[in-house]
């Protein structure tokens, strides 16, 4: 039996799938996409623009400290579509996408988190090393070596995965659908904890995917008042009847005065841009006022560049957010069992795995009215 696999893995978890095959296996990785007596499901992204429903072997057996879980849910993500089209920075093609996930524990060993089979979970995909200053400092969102997921490694559009037992955060009382979307919360939360807003702030989010969504969320919870811009009215629609937010603006040359309107003149003093649009996050700084905050939390492949007479007048302040912290999915699953958040209306599109490659091309395409999709495997 020869199994194929046409992913560059990480070095650490080819040694481990060559310890696990027969004396007699041969682990081959090529640059086709093509597997052989293999029989998990697995959706791989060949290059841009080009998605492959195929198959894979399962992991088998668990190591010390990781657990193997079944895959119930994949969310779809930003990071997926750019991957998609090419401009997703630090990816390389062929990869296993899915780094949003809901999953449930089919074995695991014992760990200190008190987890067992059964278990539902959302996955951390965030694989610090725990040693550089980053991860010292408690940071292991931006650790010097950080892999994530779906992005710098396989991911999890396959229906099993082994992960770290650490990484695991289970809910006793959420679906898997749900837990696949606390992921996407982390961002805007740990977003908002680096603005450090305060109650009653003027606060603008430009870009209302989920990920802005996100930001909305958590900025609602700090007590914030919220402006938003975005090119799609569907999604302005969307934030007015679900975030009850007035001021909901049709990004175009005319925003700016429409904010400025809006606010009676006086303009935020944090502008969160979730867009990931290299155009619309340098024509942030039009936005904040004196003394106000910028906070990136969108990623781009470009340059972005502002006019620094102005940045150093007005003392502006910008922040780069990435990814979240493990104290953000413990705080956003209680916030979801609670109620306090409450992301059902959010998934407006899903698919099952055969049918995947038609809907995710659908998805991408503008005016598709996705707010999120969903992967059921």
């Amino acid at each position: 039996m020869i199994p194929y696999c046409t992913t560059r893995q990480a070095a650490g978890s080819i040694r481990k799938a060559n310890a696990r095959l027969p004396a007699f296996g041969i682990w081959l990785v090529t640059q086709t996409a093509y597997w052989q007596n293999a029989d998990m499901k697995t959706i791989v992204l060949e290059e841009p623009g080009k998605l492959l429903l195929t198959e894979t072997t399962p992991p088998t057996g668990v190591d010390t400290g990781e657990a193997l879980v079944r895959v119930r849910n994949v969310g779809i993500c930003g990071t997926d579509l750019h991957a998609y089209r090419g401009r997703q920075p630090f990816f390389e093609y062929p990869r296993i996408l899915g780094h949003e996930l809901g999953v449930e524990i089919l074995e695991i060993g014992e760990n200190a988190g008190g987890l067992s089979a059964g278990d539902l979970c959302s996955v951390e995909p965030y694989l610090n090393c725990g040693d550089c200053v980053a991860c010292r400092a408690e940071r292991p969102n931006c650790c010097s070596s950080l892999q994530v997921l779906g992005v710098h490694i396989d991911g999890g559009m396959r229906e099993m995965i082994s992960v770290p037992a650490a990484k695991l955060h289970r809910s006793r009382e959420l679906s898997t659908d749900q837990l696949a979307l606390v992921e996407t919360l982390g961002i805007g939360s740990h977003a908002v904890e680096r603005a450090s807003l305060a109650p009653g702030e003027s606060v603008l989010v430009t870009g209302c995917g989920p990920i802005g969504l996100s930001v909305i969320q958590f900025a609602q919870l700090a007590g914030a008042r919220l402006s938003v811009i975005d090119l799609d009215p569907e999604r302005l629609r969307f934030c007015r009847d679900h975030f009850n937010i007035e001021n909901t603006i049709v990004q175009g040359e005319n925003a700016p005065a429409e904010l400025a309107e809006a606010l009676k003149g006086e303009l935020p003093t944090a502008v969160f841009d979730a867009t990931g649009n290299a155009k619309s996050m340098m024509g942030s700084f039009q936005y904040a006022s004196q003394g106000g905050r910028i906070i990136f939390v969108g990623i781009v492949m470009d340059d972005i560049t502002f006019h620094d007479p102005d940045f150093h007048r007005m003392e502006l302040t910008l922040l780069a957010s990435r990814n979240s912290r493990p104290r953000d999915f413990r705080r956003i699953i209680d916030a979801m069992e609670s109620s306090a958040i409450d992301t059902r209306p959010w998934i407006t599109h899903r698919s099952n795995y055969d049918d995947f490659i038609a809907s995710f091309e659908r998805w991408v395409e503008p005016g598709s009215g996705v707010v999120k999709a969903v992967l059921d495997i």
